[in-house]
């Protein structure tokens, strides 16, 4: 008779077949909790490839209607749009015009949709400026925050007439949320929701991004965007966009962030988004075409780890493909 003491605890036990590991899981993945982003160019004729995003296009007006056909059948609720424009100037008047890439593609996309999918629109004027700030510049280059507020609140009007569901302030600018909650009221959008780029970090983790928009940023977003030192500061923003109306709050990016994405939802009420942004799908793309991770598995695990956080829905790039992956 073996003189072994067999242990008595066994949480090996709740890990013996599929359907005992689902049965327990403490964190759900559903293809609800996921929108795509998207990038729309202003005149193209054909989807254009971004090298450093395998698998991801700047988008015709016709693809992208297809995109967004497909994210519904899918089964995702939630898709974010980012225009491309043919021209850039100072002010970023593409933005605010209701013939504009973006606020042309929104109507397309409610059209094609309908309640079918929440349409989100990017409010931000880096894509329209020649500078590639996210804000108006004063004659010595710094980013004027209350001049930039009221562009924004112009955009938000616009985007809400095209039919935007969600407008998602991304610039970091003090005061956003509130602007353009009263430009939304004020004009009668009173149901046009606010996610609101709460904690949105200087990352180094952009730069397939800025490739994506065409990007003509010079100098960096560091007197806006929050320092990756700051975790607390994240949270103080979130429960500030909460006091001026946000309806939703992200953290960006999510995997870098993910100690924020906890601290946030542990704080707020409300819906918390996290954004699995471009560097962090591109290294993961990366590594797979080079053998060195199973690719489906990584990706599950990605956006597993953001919900595990505590994100209540996840941005990625994948949304398309993992709400497939989950279906299986």
């Amino acid at each position: 008779m073996s003189d072994i003491e067999h242990p008595v605890v066994r949480p090996r036990r709740l890990r013996t077949t599929p359907a005992m590991r689902e049965l327990v899981a403490e964190t759900t993945l559903t293809p609800a909790q996921l929108v795509l982003p998207v990038f729309v160019r202003e005149g193209a004729s054909e989807p254009r490839p971004i090298s450093s995003m395998p698998g991801v296009v700047q988008h015709t007006r016709d693809s992208l209607r297809r995109a967004a056909s497909e994210a519904v059948q899918a089964g995702l609720k939630g898709i974010m749009l980012f225009g491309i424009p043919e021209t850039k100037d100072a002010v970023g008047s593409g933005a605010t015009d209701p013939e504009g890439i973006l606020n042309v593609a929104i109507a397309d996309v409610a059209a094609e949709v309908g309640d079918n999918l929440v349409v989100m629109g990017d409010l931000c004027l880096d894509e329209f400026t020649d500078h590639g700030h996210c804000g108006v510049l004063t004659p010595d280059g710094r980013v004027d925050n209350d001049a930039t507020l009221l562009r924004y609140a112009e955009m938000a009007v616009v985007m809400a007439d095209a039919g935007v569901d969600l407008v998602g302030p991304s610039g970091m600018m003090d005061g956003q949320v509130a602007v353009i909650r009263d430009a939304l009221d004020r004009a009668g959008h009173t149901d046009t929701g606010i996610l609101a780029y709460s904690a949105k970090y200087a990352s180094a983790f952009y730069g397939p991004f800025r490739e994506a928009v065409d990007s003509s940023l010079k100098g960096d977003r560091r007197t806006y965007q929050q320092d990756g030192r700051n975790a607390r500061e994240g949270v103080a923003e979130a429960l500030l966009d909460i006091e001026e109306a946000a309806d939703l709050v992200m953290v960006k990016p999510a995997l870098a962030y993910l100690d924020v994405i906890r601290r946030v939802r542990e704080a707020v009420d409300v819906p918390v988004a996290a954004y699995n942004i471009s560097g962090e799908y591109a290294m993961v793309e990366a590594a797979a075409e080079r053998g060195w991770i199973d690719r489906e598995p990584a990706i599950l695990e990605t956006l597993t780890s953001i919900r595990r956080a505590g994100a209540d829905i996840i941005l990625t790039y994948w949304a398309t493909e993992a709400a497939t992956l989950l279906r299986r």
